[in-house]
This record gives structure tokens, C-alpha cells and sequence, in this order.
């Protein structure tokens, strides 16, 4: 997982307080379609706020536990988990280098 500063925390949460969830998950939990996803937003947007459908929270699985899997599975940072909705933040990557022949 990325590292990310306090501050930075505190920027994200503000700019993404207003904002709709983008990304809902649903009873069949983090799969590898919704990781891509979640991916291609990070690319975008730098930042990406997931919703966690009641349904999706069974057994042992907590709203913690989902954002733990996909700060990891997208190698992001959780910015916050509040109820059922957590944030991702991750710095967009560089440009692939051509490689050399």
C-alpha cells in the first residue's frame, strides 16, 4: 500500500465529502472486475469513494476488511472508512518508459 501523509488525508476527505460514491459494492464482495475498476478510476482521478451494499457485509467481513483488500489489491492508500464507505487515494503512476532492445 501507498504511504500517505496526514494533510493529504485531510485534502482528500474534503474535496470527496460532497461527492457521491462512485464504485458500489455488491453481495459477491471485492471482485477481480470491481478491483479493475476501482483501478481505472484511481489512473483518472487520483481518488475514488466506494460504497459497500448492506449485502456485501455478511459474516466476518467488515467495511475495514473490504478497504483493506482493495487498498492492497490496487496498491492505494485508505484514506477513511466511515459506516459503509471508505476512500481511496493513490498518487497516478508515471508513464510507462519505453524499454530499450
Amino acid at each position: 500500500m501507498s504511504k500517505i501523509t496526514t494533510r493529504m488525508k485531510r485534502h482528500v476527505r474534503h474535496v470527496l465529502k460532497d461527492e457521491n460514491p462512485t464504485i458500489w459494492v455488491g453481495k459477491e464482495g471485492l471482485t477481480p472486475q470491481l478491483a479493475a475498476e476501482i483501478e481505472k478510476q484511481l489512473q483518472r482521478t487520483k481518488m475514488v469513494k466506494v460504497k459497500i451494499l448492506p449485502a456485501a457485509l455478511q459474516d466476518e467481513v467488515t467495511a475495514q476488511i473490504i478497504g483493506a483488500k482493495a487498498a492492497e489489491q490496487t496498491n492505494s492508500a485508505l484514506v477513511e472508512v466511515r459506516g459503509h464507505v471508505f476512500i481511496l487515494f493513490r498518487k497516478r503512476k508515471a508513464e510507462e518508459e519505453p524499454s530499450e532492445p
